[in-house]
């Protein structure tokens, strides 16, 4: 009897247990808010017009020599002499630096000693080899022997040469890297010379404003070390790869003052006048998404469509539409929260 009890007793729990679960996951149930997708969602929106702006842009950038290389000698030898010190002016074909050629003209004397052996033999050989005396082979031999040494008085001419090292063109010497003392050998610079005459002049310009340069125009450069002074730069070229911040290098040639005032690595700036002109122009806000792929919701029969453009010039708080938009079209400015490609949308008119 009392087993039968204890089963009814647990056949009561399990039923009121159930029961409580299912009463449970009914609360639960009712308390959780379910989304309606159908539900149009309040949003501010603005009808995109043509508006007039004007845009006024500065660009800075810096000053480097058209002209600039570091000096090394093409044989290797002891330096004997440095002609120049830093800062000094050179001209084309000035002696810069002189290195040992002793042991190069002790070379040249063993050759003119063999040249002058070699043209005896050769002179020899010859009314020999005219009166089939010897072999015609053996006097090609000495004539080879002739050329072959020909050939080294040559090089080592031009090597005794190349020990007077000289300014390839005129310029200022920038830097001096030995002494006298110090050993040369090709590849390792000796001085750097620097011509200041013509000098670079490099911005780095986002694409969207790269239509405001033309190459072989002039635009007027000032110089932030001389206020005053206004200089004409031409551009002669338009980089063709941006960098990771998608901007551009865009060069200028500028020509130097009489008195060489420009050095390298000053800095300068190019100012673009205002230029009036109509665009489409959206607030920044209304963007979702990246710089790099802009979208905006089209609202289109009360529906919101999330739909990619191409922005242009970006001035205060707002950015210029080139491509995606049209004058007419309405667009959601402000009430995203929920908001998705295809929601039933009730759009209010917004401020700027």
């Amino acid at each position: 009897m009392k087993n039968i009890i204890t089963i009814l007793i647990i056949i009561a729990l399990t039923v009121v247990t159930v029961l409580k679960l299912k009463v449970n996951k009914e609360v639960t149930k009712n308390r959780v808010y379910v989304y309606d997708k159908e539900k149009p969602i309040k949003v501010y929106a603005r009808v995109v017009t043509e508006k007039p702006i004007s845009f006024r842009q500065e660009f800075s950038g810096n000053f480097l020599p058209e002209k600039e290389v570091r000096v090394n000698t093409e044989v290797p030898g002891k330096v004997l002499k440095v002609y120049v010190n830093e800062g000094q002016k050179v001209k084309k074909g000035q002696a810069l630096v002189k290195l040992d050629d002793s042991e190069l003209k002790t070379q040249l004397q063993q050759i003119n000693i063999k040249l002058k052996s070699l043209n005896k033999d050769y002179k020899r050989y010859k009314v020999l080899a005219e009166n089939d005396a010897i072999p015609g082979v053996k006097f090609e031999k000495i004539k080879d022997g002739l050329n072959t040494a020909r050939a080294q008085k040559k090089s080592l001419m031009i090597k005794i040469k190349n020990t007077v090292v000289k300014a390839p063109f005129d310029g200022y010497i920038t830097k001096k890297f030995v002494d006298a003392g110090a050993f040369a050998a090709p590849g390792v610079p000796l001085v750097a010379l620097t011509d200041t005459g013509k000098l670079k002049f490099t911005i780095t310009v986002p694409s969207e404003d790269l239509d405001f340069f033309t190459l072989g125009q002039t635009y007027p450069i000032t110089v932030d070390a001389y206020p005053g002074l206004s200089l004409n730069g031409k551009v002669v070229n338009i980089g063709e790869k941006g960098n990771m911040s998608n901007k551009f290098p865009v060069q200028f040639q500028v020509a130097n003052t009489k008195d060489k005032k420009l050095k390298a690595n000053m800095f300068g700036k190019i100012k673009i006048q205002p230029k009036e002109t109509k665009a489409l122009v959206i607030n920044e806000k209304s963007i979702v998404g990246s710089d790099l792929d802009p979208k905006v919701y089209l609202i289109k029969n009360r529906k919101a469509r999330l739909t990619p453009i191409t922005t242009g010039k970006r001035f205060n708080n707002f950015l210029v539409v080139k491509k995606g938009l049209k004058a007419g079209d309405t667009i959601v400015t402000a009430g995203f929260i929920n908001l998705f490609d295809g929601a039933n949308v009730i759009p209010l008119l917004a401020k700027e």
